[in-house]
């Protein structure tokens, strides 16, 4: 049957702006590994590169430890559960894993969620009505956006990190039953650390919960890796955390909250993304089990993924080009235009090394930049090769001298 001619048109108006997108130099393509995660990645090309722009902190995407703890988990639960949580998919290793989660992030209770985008899409309607207020942070992530959306709360919104304006809204929202302060323990764009210590004065001046995202902190920010809660010695202080099993806690996918016993009692009766989608696989479960048990016992890899950091922002700095100040392993350089940073990526992918430029909507408008994401993974002679590969491209683009 051939389509109406409101359906062509639809189709033809689709092709229309993606047409216009490629033109613009704001397409993003999307590039095929043929490897494992790594420092190092193989593309479906052949190419080989340095890779810079994985959320792989602790270099465990690809680490053997990982795929053997994951087979053994298979091995023993299978590949699924073929359910969802209060119906017949919970297994011991969900419990296992919930259990290790909150003692590693020093909070009472956890429930996992397929995603992390999950967790921050089903936090807010059980908990919170008309008669409350959630307070964010300007530039928290699109799960928290979306996730306050579907809540029937007042919505305040602060400036990124700005504790005077947090007070503002604070002060406007003084009528309301609860308040809870919503923010990114790390801001993901910029390396950005949320100012955790005075926005819980601020909480505690104001009587009002608080809530932070820890998918860029969980598993090496603070002292032993516990998150931007522990970096800024304010554990105990925070009422909610969500967070990833996605970046350096394996790589994999899967995301939690975790909080008080009664906030996740309630999580499990009322939020939708937990009620209504797929038991995490056991495999996953599994391995990041043995994340949690490894990180607990030593801080090798995160002191590791802190030294890299710190001589990747020197260097890179020191060949011209601007970044967000930060010791935060994510590294903004700033090309500010978006289809210079897109041409820059690829100049870069040419000279072996994988980055991607970020652009509006994704950043601010003006603020394009590639993102580059180090790794425990990364050895000084990875990290002086890809420098070398800036300088280049950053020349033939006159971008530095």
């Amino acid at each position: 049957m051939n389509p109406s001619a409101q359906k062509n048109h639809f189709f033809t108006e689709l092709s229309g702006k993606l047409d216009a997108l490629r033109e613009q130099g704001l397409y993003k393509p999307e590039r095929v590994i043929a490897s494992r995660q790594g420092a190092e990645v193989t593309c479906d090309d052949g190419r080989h590169l340095i890779n810079l722009c994985a959320n792989n902190y602790l270099g465990l995407s690809g680490d053997e430890s990982m795929v053997q703890a994951s087979i053994a988990a298979t091995e023993k639960f299978g590949y699924g559960l073929s359910s969802v949580r209060f119906i017949c998919g919970t297994q011991t290793v969900h419990k296992q894993l919930e259990s290790a989660i909150s003692n590693f992030l020093g909070m009472e209770d956890t429930i996992l969620y397929a995603a992390a985008f999950d967790a921050n899409g089903g936090v807010f309607e059980p908990l919170f009505d008309e008669q409350d207020a959630i307070i964010s942070d300007a530039l928290n992530h699109a799960s928290i956006i979306d996730g306050i959306r579907l809540c029937k709360a007042a919505r305040f919104r602060y400036a990124n990190n700005d504790m005077a304006d947090l007070e503002v809204q604070l002060q406007a929202a003084a009528d309301k039953r609860h308040r809870i302060i919503v923010t990114d323990g790390v801001f993901s764009m910029d390396g950005t650390i949320a100012k955790l210590n005075e926005i819980c004065d601020l909480a505690d001046k104001y009587d009002a919960l608080v809530m932070i995202d820890e998918c860029h902190a969980s598993g090496f920010m603070g002292a032993t890796g516990r998150g931007t809660h522990e970096h800024h010695n304010v554990m105990g202080r925070i009422d909610i955390i969500t967070g990833t099993l996605g970046k350096a806690l394996g790589g994999a996918m899967g995301g939690f909250t975790a909080a008080r016993k009664e906030v996740i009692d309630t999580l499990r009766q009322k939020s939708r993304p937990y009620l209504f989608s797929n038991t995490l696989a056991p495999s996953i479960a599994g391995a990041s089990l043995s994340v949690l048990q490894r990180l607990s016992s030593s801080t090798e890899l995160r002191d590791k993924l802190h030294v890299n950091t710190a001589f990747f922002r020197q260097e890179i700095a020191a060949l011209g080009f601007t970044i967000k100040p930060g010791t935060h392993p994510v590294v903004p350089v700033m090309l500010f235009d978006a289809p210079v940073a897109q041409k820059f990526a690829a100049r870069m992918y040419e000279l072996g090394v994988l980055v991607t430029g970020f652009f509006y909507p994704v950043v601010p408008m003006g603020q394009a930049r590639v993102r580059v994401q180090l790794s425990a993974a990364h050895t000084t002679e990875q990290l002086q090769t890809a420098l070398a590969a800036f300088a280049q491209a950053g020349r033939e683009l006159g971008l530095i001298k």
